[in-house]
């Protein structure tokens, strides 16, 4: 397979993005948004297809789906970052030396964007609309599993940019084949930064395999720490969400770790996890805790190391400590650098918490399911990054621009 063709358009497209206003990136954005609601019987009958191949027992088939409802929620965050500030062109700094010379520093696109992501239809809507507004070309690289949910997707932005007179190269779909991700891992001088998005297998790939710039994003082994002052009411409902909510995105909670003193309110705290059916892994004390007062088919002693799982599915672990910094130590460990949450009443315990704990979003009283550029108001995200070079968390607009330094003088030279 030879993509080098499809990589130079894409770059030359990339150019043209400098010319386009604001004011017309948001009109076509909205049109796109409009297209995928007037369109939404076609996305659902291209997505099925990619459902017949998926067993329905399959936890990525949560996130393959395209319902009705899924495809407005799209559309309407595609309608809210044609609402935000354009991040382009932002003085990020601007000073004059002493010699005259008249500094800034503003910010630019990346330029060509490489996006690489498993069974995720919705990320092809997401990425376009992200790089579109912030003058970043894309180059996508879907799986097998959402081909045709993901073919259906650029059919329709294809469609759009072509009635604005906007060259279609500015977003390409290639196979979705192992060859063509090789070649886009290796596009040196045609592709700027690659985002993978999914597992952590892929994740991992890629970062060993690239040879141009990548972000990690994504694989999250999430925990929430039950601190001895916690409030058991509020922590059924936050440990139910974070986990039932959805089970298989990267947000959904994995651990629930507990303070040894609370052992007798945890049957208490897990009642709205058993109503949903989940299977827990829990560790000696949990589950003589649990045992007789939780599905016996849905309670497991843990016998072996199972704390560094990314479950994706209605799977947890429980694990029990003595102490915050226990339960610190032990997120220090498995966890991904992801989400954390801690249910607390106590304002030290809680502060130590957020300071101590090492990951992109650090929550109080509150479920990691809110790790979301949505929900974080940025509009769409392209991933959420676990690394701490450059971006970290939700990735939307500004992440996803860089900057340059324009210099001003009026003759001055170097002595």
């Amino acid at each position: 397979m030879e993509l080098t063709d499809t990589f130079k358009k894409v770059k030359q497209a990339s150019k043209t993005l400098a010319t386009i206003s604001d004011e017309e990136r948001n009109n076509i954005l909205l049109a796109v948004a409009d297209s995928i609601e007037v369109n939404i019987p076609q996305i659902i009958a291209d997505n099925a297809i990619d459902l017949a191949r998926m067993d329905k027992d399959d936890p990525m088939y949560d996130r393959l789906q395209l319902t009705e409802k899924r495809l407005h929620d799209i559309a309407a965050d595609m309608r809210h970052v044609s609402t935000l500030p354009s991040p382009l062109g932002r003085i990020l700094k601007e000073k004059t030396l002493d010699n005259g010379l008249h500094l800034r520093r503003i910010s630019v696109p990346f330029g060509v964007i490489g996006m690489i992501y498993e069974a995720r239809p919705n990320v092809t809507f997401d990425v376009f609309s992200l790089c579109f507004k912030s003058g970043n070309a894309c180059i996508l690289k879907g799986s097998k599993d959402a081909d045709e949910s993901n073919k259906a997707a650029i059919k329709i932005i294809h469609e759009v940019l072509r009635k604005f007179n906007i060259n279609t190269a500015i977003v390409e779909l290639l196979p979705a084949t192992h060859e063509a991700t090789a070649e886009m891992l290796t596009a040196v001088g045609y592709i700027d930064l690659c985002i993978p998005r999914g597992s952590k297998r892929l994740i991992n790939f890629v970062r060993d395999t690239a040879k141009i710039p990548v972000i990690e994003t994504g694989a999250g082994v999430v925990h929430c720490y039950f601190e001895k002052s916690g409030d058991t009411e509020i922590a059924k409902d936050i440990i139910h969400n974070a986990k039932c909510r959805r089970c298989s995105v990267c947000n959904a909670l994995d651990t629930l770790i507990i303070n040894s003193s609370r052992l007798n309110d945890l049957s208490e705290i897990c009642s709205k996890l058993a109503e949903s059916k989940v299977i827990i892994h829990a560790d000696e004390k949990a589950f003589n805790a649990l045992n007789g007062h939780y599905p016996d088919h849905l309670l497991k002693e843990v016998t072996q190391d199972i704390w560094d799982t990314e479950w994706l599915s209605m799977q947890m672990g429980i694990k029990t400590v003595d102490s915050l910094d226990e339960a610190i130590q032990h997120i220090d460990k498995y966890g991904s650098g992801h989400s954390e949450s801690i249910i607390s009443k106590d304002i030290e315990a809680q502060h130590k918490f957020q300071t101590l704990v090492d990951a992109a979003c650090v929550y109080v009283n509150a479920p990691t399911s809110f790790t979301d550029g949505s929900q974080f108001g940025l509009g769409a995200e392209i991933g959420i990054s676990t690394q701490k070079l450059g971006a970290r968390g939700p990735m939307a607009l500004e992440e996803i621009t860089t900057y340059k330094w324009l210099i001003e003088g009026h003759g001055q030279i170097r002595s």
